[in-house]
């Protein structure tokens, strides 16, 4: 259910070409990533509950990541409270908590193990189940003092088993759509990601976590995004990789796909692609991972140029706003708006919606662009393209996993530069 992403962006005079490179031959490490449930129900139809939730957390996010990106820069930046959850959406949602849970067939986030700490004697590895996020750019994990009902099923970080724990001033505080907050005291200490070990990392071991969590697996979130938008105001963990030579490469890679997704550490997998890597420069103040000066095609028309683009594994959806999406389905014969942000179109006749940063059309499939049908034996699907709205974002797009399904990304701090190659 939950999925975060979004952010400030800012016109900066910046020559965004693409340039294909060839991928990294660097050794590096990989994790597996489990699948989760999705935003279509198991009757093949749209969940507009879930939907809705997503919408709201991906904006939510972005409004913390805002204010953490003025707290660290000194910017001046409007910044508006949470996006309340509509109250008989989240009383529908909270019922089903209670019901089993079925497989749905598709992903809504990715998520793998980390270790946190060094066991003291008698003591047993601390680890847990994470989802990774590029959106956002803190590492936080339940702690053993969390009184919430959402940590009851949780792993939780004890400072007192492991010998290499600090406790650091200050605490790390988000509020949800719920109503409820993550929030708890700072920690450093070692962590690691298969086989790929950390020391001093900082984190937050959250001693209330929001409802949201109450029916999802994932124990915590590591953001790995950059500092600029960091809450803990530290560098995030694979920058620490890179610096403390635990990785040679400051390079990460995602293949998100129904089986075998992964998460690779120091590097790309070479056999998850075929060809060269696109890299397309980010915007270095920002604390994005956000390829500049983007065009939003349909078919080989370009509708829109000059979009700002936040590559984001913590969203579910691809967002962008309102009336540069309306322009989109203007192309788009027998699209029309369903509810809540969301487009129909008819199922039979998908759009080939595509990104292009100056090299190829990055093109969504089919199966990525359909959230389920809009009622029980509809003609017409529910597109995972949103609008989306968010303060201080103006002209940006948000490109969650509905995006990189398609393609095999690479987020390389070295180049400050995020690239897509074809999937193997």
């Amino acid at each position: 259910m939950l999925k975060t992403a979004i952010l400030l962006a800012f016109a900066v005079a910046f020559n965004a070409v693409a340039s294909p490179a060839p991928g990294s031959a660097a050794p590096g490490t990989v994790i597996p990533l489990a699948k989760r449930s999705s935003l279509t129900g198991a009757d093949g139809v749209f969940d507009n509950d879930k939907a809705t939730s997503a919408i709201i957390d991906t904006i939510n996010k972005h409004l913390h990541n805002m204010a953490n990106f003025q707290k660290n820069t000194g910017g001046n930046v409007s910044i508006r409270a949470p996006v309340p959850l509509p109250a008989d959406v989240e009383d529908r949602l909270l019922k089903r908590q209670s019901e089993a849970l079925t497989d749905e067939s598709d992903d809504l986030e990715w998520a793998g193990t980390i270790s946190v700490g060094t066991p003291k004697p008698g003591t047993a590895n601390q680890s847990f189940l994470i989802d990774f996020d590029t959106g956002s750019a803190d590492l936080w994990i339940p702690s053993s003092s969390c009184t919430s009902s959402a940590c009851r099923n949780k792993s939780k970080y004890n400072p007192n088993s492991s010998s290499t724990s600090s406790k650091k001033p200050g605490t790390l505080l988000l509020e949800y759509a719920d109503g409820s907050t993550i929030s708890g005291p700072v920690y450093s200490d070692t962590v690691t990601v298969a086989g790929v070990t950390v020391k001093n990392q900082y984190f937050s071991a959250v001693t209330t976590l929001s409802s949201d969590f109450s029916t999802n697996p994932i124990d915590g979130i590591m953001g790995m995004g950059l500092l600029p938008i960091s809450g803990l105001r530290q560098d995030p963990f694979l920058m620490n990789a890179e610096s403390q030579g635990a990785v040679s490469v400051g390079q990460f890679s995602f293949y998100l796909a129904s089986t075998g997704s992964e998460l690779y550490l120091g590097g790309t997998d070479t056999k998850k692609y075929t060809g060269a890597i696109e890299f397309n420069p980010i915007n270095t103040k920002t604390g994005y991972w956000d390829p500049m000066n983007a065009q939003a095609k349909v078919g080989s028309a370009t509708v829109l140029t000059g979009l700002q683009t936040i590559i984001d594994s913590g969203s579910t959806l691809m967002g962008c706003p309102s009336a540069a999406v309306k322009q989109i389905y203007a192309k788009v014969p027998g699209a029309k708006i369903f509810e809540s942000g969301y487009y129909s179109y008819p199922c039979a006749s998908p759009p080939q919606i595509s990104f292009n940063w100056g090299g190829k059309d990055w093109t969504v499939s089919a199966a990525n662009l359909n959230l389920g049908l809009t009622k029980a034996k509809s003609t017409d699907c529910v597109a995972s393209l949103v609008a989306l709205d968010v303060e201080g974002l103006p002209n940006t797009c948000i490109l969650g996993d509905a995006f990189m399904r398609n393609f095999y990304s690479v987020f390389d701090l070295d180049r400050k530069a995020v690239g897509f190659a074809s999937l193997a």
